[in-house]
């Protein structure tokens, strides 16, 4: 709910702190680079510690967070609040998900239960515009952040007496190394792409975006020297986890990517006001949570392999609807997309949780979990980070050349006609080149999932703990 709020509330959050292109990027995405450098580290410290607590210490942060977001004088500070917020998310999501894996233990029951959560996951992404618009309406822009305080009061009340604590005795301690590389990696490596795309090509982004990618490798190294690593490597090496994790991240590039620049294009381009906007994006929610509901259904009656191919052609089908819109119309387009790849994305939630979570022992799996999540926080910030840096550089190298970015384009003073026109099409052509290139990211997975995985190794294979697999 939190992150589609931003993505409505960013035009507003444009207005009032002025952020430069970079610093708009960095307050879409932080929030999800922080939540995947650190998933992988808190899913092991909740293996170890103890899972309620760290959803209560993570709740409480999260709400600090958000209070700090709400009433931030500039954008440096709304950037740091993010990045507090995104800690905070990091403790929740594997842990959530761990608990699950606790409450029911066979394997049908456990995929209908991670598909509700889904499914929740999901109608967040459906209420945060609504409520959102409704609080824009009448509000100031920092409103669309403290709607996260009364569900957190509500968890840290209820809580203690419903959940028990739940730890195991795996052995070994976190690595605190591990830890700070994979987060510096990540981090130096987006943010010479985001320079360049912002601000063109340079010596100091290209040293950053160097340094970050030699950070990671060293950081892969190591984990296959140690005796209990942070991220298991040696899962990837199973096609079927493989092909989830991937399904994990590009839908949610895909997604954050297009519902942000769509989000600017409705109230930007076409001029609507931020209610209409939010309501447009209904169908294509409501089409997403009941996927991920129906998907541990279906997949029971036509196996995971088919599943997975249909994700990825939906969301490729979806995407290439956006293709026909234009800088006077494309309402009807918008609609269409969302509710066709909206089924793709329903079943990337639905089905990748479950497949990492039931492919390792009860006491992996919040690690496991973490993997699967971080797969889509990952996804979620390079979507912002990689495509709508690609939206930016069109807009930068076809655009009326008056300022980085639409919205702070069309804040200045005088402009003539000609140059909103300029500006608004250059960004619609960013706009359909950042959906071309996802729709033939998803179009190439789904062919290779559809020669990759052999029916009957997915149907009938065995998970690493030497159980028969959920599929």
């Amino acid at each position: 709910m939190d992150g589609s709020i931003l993505f409505l509330a960013m035009p507003r959050i444009s207005q009032a702190l002025t952020p430069g292109a970079d610093q708009t990027l960095w307050i879409l995405d932080v929030y999800g680079f922080a939540v995947g450098s650190l998933l992988i580290a808190f899913g092991n410290i909740g293996d170890r510690y103890g899972r309620r607590r760290l959803l209560m210490i993570g709740a409480a942060a999260f709400g600090a967070g958000s209070v700090m977001a709400a009433f931030a004088p500039n954008a440096e500070l709304l950037i740091a609040a993010r990045a507090l917020m995104g800690i905070a998310g990091a403790t929740l999501l594997p842990s959530a998900l761990a608990v699950l894996s606790e409450l029911f233990s066979d394997a049908r029951r456990r995929a209908q239960a991670i598909g509700i959560f889904a499914a929740v996951f999901a109608a967040g992404f459906a209420i945060g515009p609504i409520v959102g618009g409704l609080l824009l309406e009448r509000f100031w822009w920092g409103s669309v952040f403290l709607i996260n305080l009364p569900v957190i009061a509500l968890f840290l009340l209820f809580a203690p007496a419903l959940l028990g604590e739940v730890r195991t005795t795996r052995p070994g301690r976190v690595d605190i190394l591990s830890v700070v590389t994979s987060a510096a990696g990540l981090l130096l490596f987006i943010y010479g792409l985001k320079h360049m795309a912002a601000e063109g090509l340079s010596f100091t982004a290209v040293l950053t975006g160097v340094a970050g990618v030699a950070l990671l490798i060293w950081f892969g190294r190591r984990q296959r020297a140690l005796e209990h690593p942070l991220m298991d490597f040696s899962l990837f090496r199973d096609r079927i986890f493989t092909i989830a994790v991937i399904t994990g991240l590009l839908p949610l590039a895909a997604w954050s990517a297009t519902a942000y620049l769509a989000g600017i294009y409705l109230q930007s381009v076409l001029g609507l006001p931020v209610l209409q906007t939010a309501l447009l994006a209904l169908p294509g929610a409501a089409l997403l949570t009941t996927t991920c509901v129906v998907t541990p259904m279906v997949v029971d009656r036509i196996g995971k392999r088919a599943i997975l191919i249909v994700c990825h052609f939906s969301i490729a089908a979806g995407l290439l609807l956006l293709l026909p819109t234009t800088i006077t119309g494309g309402v009807g387009w918008y609609i269409a997309s969302t509710a066709i790849a909206g089924i793709g994305y329903g079943i990337s939630f639905a089905v990748v949780a479950d497949t990492a979570v039931g492919a390792v022992p009860t006491d992996r799996a919040g690690a496991a979990g973490a993997i699967a999540e971080t797969s889509n926080e990952i996804g979620n910030a390079l979507g912002i980070a990689l495509l709508g840096s690609l939206a930016a550089l069109v807009f930068r190298l076809q655009g009326p050349d008056v300022a980085p970015t639409l919205a702070e384009t069309l804040q200045l003073p005088g402009l003539a006609a000609a140059t909103v026109l300029n500006a608004k099409s250059a960004f619609v052509t960013g706009l359909h080149i950042t959906a071309l290139v996802a729709s033939l990211l998803h179009l190439s997975l789904g062919i290779l999932a559809l020669h990759w995985l052999g029916r009957s190794r997915l149907e009938h294979g065995t998970n690493r703990a030497g159980r028969p697999d959920p599929a």
